[in-house]
């Protein structure tokens, strides 16, 4: 299996209601550090994964979208908790819907996403695609 990963920061202001959130129940920000890795079974005939350009690209676009935001009024997490885990799972979802139309894209085998809060700690959540 080979693999390519880009990484991107972005910054978010979210509330997490509930006791087991603790202090992160109030309205807080948080920075992340977000790796993307997008996994494919073999090369293709540019003996690469996906253009790393492409991929940083389709990441950026998605951060962008996040960027800044208070996540708590954000229509996608509407109802949802945007936990570190939660958000990775949104991002590969967001990602593989942009990447997967493309060539490159649909010979991949997954992508994952770790968001980093900071150095010693991190979510990742795994998304693996049929084989085409």
């Amino acid at each position: 299996m080979f693999s390519l990963t880009v990484r991107n920061h972005f910054m978010i202001a979210h509330s997490l209601p509930g006791e087991v959130f603790g202090p992160a129940q109030g309205l807080h920000g948080a920075t992340f550090v977000a790796e993307v890795t997008f996994r494919r079974r073999k090369l293709n005939e540019n003996a690469i994964v996906l253009d790393i350009g492409e991929a940083g690209d389709v990441v950026g676009g998605v951060l962008d979208g996040l960027n800044y935001r208070n996540l708590d009024e954000h229509p996608d997490f509407a109802g949802e908790l945007s936990t570190t885990e939660a958000l990775a799972q949104y991002i590969a979802d967001a990602v593989a819907a942009r990447v997967r139309d493309g060539v490159d894209g649909r010979e991949l085998a997954g992508i994952d996403v770790t968001l980093r809060e900071t150095p010693d700690a991190w979510a990742t959540y795994s998304l693996d695609f049929e084989a085409e």
